[in-house]
């Protein structure tokens, strides 16, 4: 799919008061993180280094691993299709609403695809599949699964997809990336773009034991990190306590948008994140879009494309406190059209 995704400000000329179509941090990238990059800019005259050996390196030492269980990509999409071709033609069940790549990925190698609702995912669940792809947190909705281990535990014959792109913005669950040397059947996807603000250098990892890190190895294609995103995952690791996301803080600004827009025309489905999901009560999700672009030049993201979702779905970001009360008033605006 490569439109319909959020952050898709690019397509409409104009420019934006607020955007509330991206879950990645508002605050921006990490102080220093800038200057050291622009530091590096001669590296851009020389390949990238083949398979990002050095940050692999710094990457597993970090959670006390070998670098033969982790693989750096380029993005989390890229980890996604990597595991699709990996395990191309077999059978896979996805958790909806979800992010659309995982589908897309599927049917690009071959896969035969079943879809389970968030709401079934239970301890004592059997999926009767080969791969089981899991957001945790969920994108779109913000949901968790508290109890992951013991379905990776029941599902000995299931691989485990766990998608871990929005961990650090929750404090309900913890990662599962401690696990997989416990367990042969979970792979772990992980960003480094949304929490650190640089979606634009695409840059992610996967975390497994060795022999499923050398099966997506095989299907690796050199160079595809580039020098920048190799140097900004070795500030992040770096700098890795001192730069994290205020998340309480960004949790209670969440809590005080929600409160703030009970009056609106949408409804507020609960999120154990920053972003969550929302209906409107009038119009259409492309309507109310189109309505928050033309008079307010703020941008939301319409959801009607996660499958699971409907017309009037819409999926929004906490912000800071200004644009949130942006989002509030023009929202107000949305009740007398």
């Amino acid at each position: 799919m490569f439109q319909g995704h959020g952050d898709d400000g690019y397509l409409h000329r104009q420019t934006l008061a607020a955007d509330f179509s991206t879950n990645v941090w508002h605050g921006g990238t990490p102080q220093g993180l800038k200057e050291y990059l622009f530091a590096q800019w001669e590296t851009v005259q020389r390949y990238p280094e083949v398979l990002a050996e050095s940050l692999t390196e710094k990457i597993a030492f970090s959670y006390g691993f070998k670098t033969e269980n982790i693989l750096v990509t380029n993005g989390s999409t890229e980890s996604i299709y990597l595991v699709a071709q990996a395990f191309q033609y077999q059978k896979s069940t996805i958790t909806i609403p979800a992010f659309a790549e995982y589908e897309d990925a599927c049917k690009m190698f071959g896969h035969q695809i079943s879809f389970l609702d968030w709401a079934e995912l239970k301890t004592g669940l059997k999926p009767g599949t080969e791969l089981l792809f899991i957001c945790n947190p969920n994108n779109p909705t913000g949901a968790v699964v508290t109890d992951l281990e013991n379905l990776i535990s029941k599902n000995a014959s299931v691989l485990f997809v766990v998608d871990e792109a929005f961990i650090e913005f929750t404090l309900s669950v913890t990662s599962v990336i401690t696990l997989i040397e416990k367990y042969n059947n979970l792979i772990v996807l992980r960003s480094m773009t949304k929490a650190y603000a640089i979606p634009g250098l695409r840059l992610g990892y996967i975390a497994a034991n060795t022999t499923l890190i050398e099966r997506l190895r095989t299907y690796k294609l050199p160079w595809a990190v580039n020098t920048m995103a190799i140097a900004a995952g070795h500030f992040i690791f770096d700098h890795y306590k001192a730069i994290q996301i205020p998340l309480e803080l960004l949790l209670a600004d969440k809590a005080s948008l929600i409160k703030k827009l009970a009056d609106s025309p949408i409804t507020i489905y609960p999120s154990h994140t920053h972003f969550f999901l929302a209906k409107t009560n009038l119009h259409t999700a492309a309507a109310l879009k189109q309505f928050l672009l033309k008079e307010f030049n703020i941008l939301i993201r319409n959801a009607e494309n996660f499958r699971g979702l409907t017309e009037k779905h819409i999926r929004i970001a906490t912000l800071s406190n200004h644009k949130n009360q942006l989002l509030i008033n023009a929202l107000a605006k949305w009740k007398h059209i």
